[in-house]
């Protein structure tokens, strides 16, 4: 069970905030009874995945593997609760020779890497094209219909996708050539609606920001101009809010054969009014130089309907273009990372059983165990499970990640005496 102190936001507040003011209590098993359908869930779900960080060891069995499982039970609960623990249940695979699990082991090491590039990128992408509504995120990654954290604790081999029968060599490469796909579809995916949305930006852009860059299309009319004259011409003036009575004073005396009471306001933003005026052409440079002694900016701007309803129209073709685009590609961006995350679990499925092989040896006889650390406690918890599985190897020396040994490349960064890796499914960069 989880029980949440939760301060939910007042508007204004930030996740930050909210995640400040969040105390967690685990108490007993932390996915038993979790409830997202309440007015909360958006919340609850962006802070149930920044906690969620998992230890996935291995340690060798004893006489049988349950004893195993029931010394780090009581090591982990004695005096408080260290960590919520699950068995992980790995499939009888096939070994091989000693010779593939050493490669093998360096070959899976760099497809995690990869791999997990590809989950966090299909779900930062995610992140992006929902665009505002960015607290439905978590709730959209989900892995074979259910949140990441109940897939990993009830994790079960998929062997319709990954044929135990098959070779591990043969099941990493089905995996790599699988996400290998996947990351190319992205790349493909997100390059067409990126240009789409870059392309709807740049429009919208140009009907937005101040009077004197944003497009005048959407402001004008055609009534507003003199048209198909040979010697009148309308133009369009920017006047400073604070500058409008010098307007109405001085435009008719800005340069000779401007008409008299010709000015009108078609305009006004926080800043600034847009201003028609009609003069002769032949006096147009010098009206534009005088207007700019005065602080008028004169736009550029010639009336011409067919670019304006063109202008229009590609507006609205970008607009649907956009809407037909985002369900499908908000579905397949849901569908694939499922398969990325169910992929990158089986991934460390497989780290966990050729590392255990070559440390524990044969026959195979380990128990593969997936620890939630509590926060608080992960000290204290690191402590304990070197107290329990020193014995394995006296010699491992435990590499703090955070040292930096200039000199020495920490490519497997944290070593102990007992098989250990990292699941962090905190996998979005979210910027609130």
């Amino acid at each position: 069970m989880l029980v949440f102190l939760l301060s939910l936001p007042h508007e204004g507040s930030s996740v930050q905030g909210v995640v400040a003011q969040t105390q967690i209590l685990f108490l007993d098993q932390l996915t038993a009874h979790r409830d997202f359908s309440t007015p909360a869930a958006g919340w609850i779900n962006f802070l149930w995945a920044a906690m969620t960080e998992f230890w996935l060891i291995s340690a060798p069995g004893e006489k049988t593997c349950q004893q195993t499982w029931d010394k780090l039970m009581v090591a982990t609960s004695r005096t408080n609760i260290l960590s919520t623990n699950h068995k992980f249940n790995i499939p009888d695979l096939k070994v091989g020779t000693l010779d593939v699990l050493v490669g093998l082991s360096d070959e899976l090491a760099k497809l995690d890497t990869f791999v997990e590039s590809v989950v966090k990128k299909v779900a930062q992408y995610m992140a992006d094209v929902l665009e505002d509504s960015r607290d439905k995120v978590q709730e959209n990654l989900l892995a074979n219909g259910v949140d990441l954290v109940t897939y990993i604790t009830r994790f079960q081999w998929d062997m319709a996708k990954y044929p135990i029968k098959q070779s591990l060599k043969n099941i990493s490469e089905i995996i790599s050539k699988q996400v290998t796909q996947i990351d190319n579809d992205l790349k493909a995916r997100a390059s067409a609606y990126n240009n789409l949305k870059g392309n709807l930006q740049n429009l919208e852009r140009k009907n937005a920001g101040s009077l004197l860059t944003r497009s005048l299309a959407d402001i004008v009319k055609k009534e507003d101009f003199v048209l198909d004259s040979e010697y009148l011409v309308t133009m369009l003036v920017v006047v400073p809010k604070t500058d409008y009575s010098d307007w109405q004073k001085t435009y008719e005396t800005l340069a000779e054969m401007v008409v008299p009471r010709s000015t009108k306001q078609l305009f006004e933003d926080n800043d600034s009014g847009l201003f028609s005026v009609t003069l002769f052409r032949k006096a147009v440079d010098d009206f534009r130089h005088k207007a700019r002694e005065n602080k008028f900016t004169v736009r550029d701007f010639h009336y011409n309907e067919e670019e304006m309803k063109a202008d229009k129209e590609e507006m609205t073709r970008l607009c649907t273009d956009k809407k037909k685009q985002f369900g499908p590609l908000v579905r397949w961006l849901k569908v694939n990372f499922s398969e990325a995350f169910i992929a990158w679990i089986h991934i460390k499925a497989l780290r966990v059983f050729v590392e255990s092989v070559l440390r524990y040896g044969l026959p195979v006889n380990f128990q593969a165990m997936l620890l939630q650390p509590n926060k608080k406690n992960m000290k204290r918890l690191r402590e304990v499970l070197n107290d329990l599985y020193k014995h394995l190897d006296s010699s491992a020396a435990v590499i703090d990640a955070s040292m930096d040994i200039p000199g020495l490349n920490l490519s497997q960064q944290e070593y102990y005496p007992y098989v250990y890796y990292k699941v962090d499914c905190n996998l979005l960069d979210f910027k609130v």
